[in-house]
């Protein structure tokens, strides 16, 4: 493809990469986490985007779901076996990895011929033995006038009906989008938006009867091209049933349009796209990076929709095989299921362990992409525990979640629907009870009060936590809202702590501030009342300087994930903080109310980092020695002992 920028996954993260020189390996190995509670089922999953490849991959009559993704640590291609036959909602088994993946590999189902996996340029005929190592070279050189393409992807589909296969190609185009800090001061998105174009090249004979592809062409919708946010995973099938071939997208976002032909099987012209709707309210995915394919999953004779999103679940929408206002009718999207086995919680999850439930164990408080507060309970107290699956914590009586909206990220409106919230636990309040702190995209901190009991705690609605500035509330400079009535905004998508840093018994909070310094916001009491004051640069390096932990500004700023532990057993508190894996910054010193910390490099050998990690201390042995748990951008959790507990 000439003229492309692959913008992958580095456009959307600022993580902290290491080459495997052999330089770990005498570093212990992580561990990774099992729900240890058989019989369980849990939503069908890989790590982040899940690019679904639903086929029949043994052989065996009925499809099984095979599923991509791309990420660290966690790359590649999974088979989740289909033991229970042509059911519309089998429990799969486990996934089981059967190769490296890579991004925009796809799967087409067309009428009559086996499935076809596909990546750029390449087609996998021999996916079943080799995945997509090899493939055959497809002849046909796509060339597009634009420089930012991200998705590129590519299916057959006899789009003119004369019996050959054409390639159908989607594209997702970030030329217009830019990226990163483009709002004006009123919130208003100054680039413009992302693309999805689609193009068709009609396969036609070559040299000798070999494989050919005629120039392609872009499809064009009610007179315009068709062009959606991004990302269009285009699929053409006769989804209302009458004899030719319509078009069904996705994008970058959550939702998913349907252009109608109001052509002819041999002669396709489309009508402008409009959302897929039920019941006069749009379908939309729970989360966005759409994946879509279209296949006759319950074999009723209906094309249905397979979509993967970011966490990496796997919907099953179903074609019901009705049309109404010209449109078919698809039930709402329903995640595929399988037996449980290793602990997920969406995708970069940001994990807290406290006793939540006050049962006398540990359970994990943790945010999420999506915006939300998982609460995964601890059922045994064991060493390693059993898991319950994650549930949502409510504030106020609803679930507590988190969105940019349209300009609630830094990075722009294509951050719609997340909300990358940290967490921290403890009584923040001094009544008893747990309560929660919680960072986001927004960079607004905010409070959850817990107004239960121990036994059964509840959350309140939240509120934000004001700072006793001495002016107007500080804010990192390319914010484009400003704080109000003193309330603390800091660098987004990084951890606060909260705990007693100054041994006065209150409770203190440590986080970056708005410019990437490690700071302590320290409380007080004044006329019996709480106050908390503007962070002071007090955590120090091992020369003397302030802990400046993010330099970098908008986009790359903040993401320092971190917790406070004595973990090697001196008596000082030191930090536990995202790297290849978790690094431990040792305290060397305290004095004069100032924190001295050097970084001593990573804990464990295992590469976990892709986006960033996020670690808490456990004790399940209850040896009073704290042991890392960590997550990563898979939305798995990763374990390994103290050192010093040997």
């Amino acid at each position: 493809m000439r003229g492309v920028a692959v913008l992958g996954a580095a456009l959307l993260c600022a993580g902290v990469w290491a080459q495997d020189t052999g330089e770990f390996d005498h570093l212990p190995s992580l561990t990774k986490v099992q729900y240890r509670n058989p019989g369980l089922v849990v939503d069908l999953a890989v790590g982040l985007w899940a690019q679904p490849l639903p086929m029949d991959f043994d052989g065996d009559g009925d499809y099984d779901m095979v599923a991509a993704t791309n990420d660290v640590p966690s790359n590649g291609i999974y088979f989740f076996e289909n033991v229970e036959g042509d059911v519309p909602d089998p429990v799969f088994k486990a996934g089981r990895r059967i190769g490296a993946a890579q991004h925009n590999i796809t799967v087409s189902h067309p009428d009559g011929s086996p499935a076809l996996v596909l990546t750029p340029g390449r087609a996998h005929q021999d996916f079943a033995t080799r995945g997509i190592d090899g493939g055959d070279p497809i002849p046909f050189d796509l060339e597009l006038p634009f420089e930012r393409i991200r998705a590129n992807q590519w299916k057959v589909a006899d789009y003119n009906g004369d019996g050959r296969m054409d390639l159908v190609i989607g594209v997702g185009v970030w030329d217009d989008y830019g990226w990163d800090d483009a709002f004006t001061d009123e919130g208003e998105w100054t680039n413009g938006p992302l693309h999805g174009y689609v193009y068709v090249a009609l396969g036609e004979p070559g040299p000798n009867d070999e494989r050919s592809y005629a120039k392609p062409f872009q499809l064009m919708a009610g007179g315009e091209p068709v062009d959606t946010y991004g990302a269009p995973s285009p699929n053409l099938a006769d989804f209302d049933g009458d004899g030719d071939l319509d078009l069904i997208c996705g994008e970058f976002l959550d939702g998913l349009t349907y252009f109608e032909n109001i052509g002819t099987r041999t002669n396709a012209r489309y009508a402008k796209g409009r959302p897929l709707s039920r019941d006069g309210k749009e379908i939309r995915m729970d989360l966005q990076m759409l994946q879509v394919l279209s296949m006759d999953w319950d074999k009723d004779g209906h094309t249905d929709l397979i979509v993967g999103q970011e966490d990496g679940r796997i919907a099953f929408i179903r074609n019901t095989g009705e049309v109404k206002d010209r449109m078919p009718v698809f039930d709402l999207p329903r995640f595929f299921r399988q037996e449980a086995e290793a602990l997920k919680v969406g995708v970069l999850p940001t994990p807290v362990s406290v006793d939540w439930d006050g049962d006398g164990d540990e359970d994990l408080i943790s945010g999420d992409t999506a915006g939300y507060i998982n609460f995964v309970e601890n059922l045994d107290g064991g060493n390693p525990p059993k898991w319950a699956p994650p549930v949502y914590l409510k504030g106020g009586g609803e679930t507590i979640r988190i969105q940019a909206g349209t300009n609630g990220g830094i990075q722009g409106p294509c951050e719609k629907k997340w909300g990358y919230t940290v967490v921290s636990v403890g009584d923040w309040n001094h009544d008893g009870l747990p309560d929660i702190v919680l960072n986001s995209i927004w960079g607004e901190v905010l409070w959850y009060e817990n107004v239960g009991t121990r036994s059964q705690p509840k959350l309140s609605a939240a509120q934000t936590i004001p700072v006793d500035w001495p002016g107007d509330p500080i804010k990192p400079e390319w914010f484009w809202w400003t704080p109000k009535d003193n309330q603390l905004a800091t660098q987004w998508r990084t951890s606060p702590f909260i705990g007693d840093l100054t041994g006065d018994g209150l409770t203190d909070l440590v986080m970056l501030d708005h410019e990437g310094y490690l700071a302590l916001f320290e409380r007080s009491r004044v006329n019996g009342e709480l106050r908390l004051s503007p962070g002071k640069r007090v955590m120090l390096d091992q020369d003397g300087a302030p802990l400046r932990l993010n330099e970098k500004r908008a986009g790359p700023s903040g993401r320092r994930k971190f917790t406070m532990a004595d973990w090697d057993g001196d008596g000082r508190i030191d930090i536990l903080i995202n790297g290849r894996n978790i690094d431990f910054m040792r305290n060397v010193g305290e004095s004069d109310g100032t924190f001295r910390f050097h970084n001593e490099g990573p804990i464990a050998r295992d590469k976990l980092a892709g986006h960033t990690t996020c670690p808490t201390v456990v004790d399940w042995d209850q040896n009073g020695v704290p042991d890392l748990l960590t997550s990563a951008e898979d939305g798995y959790f990763y374990y390994v002992k103290n050192p010093r507990a040997n």
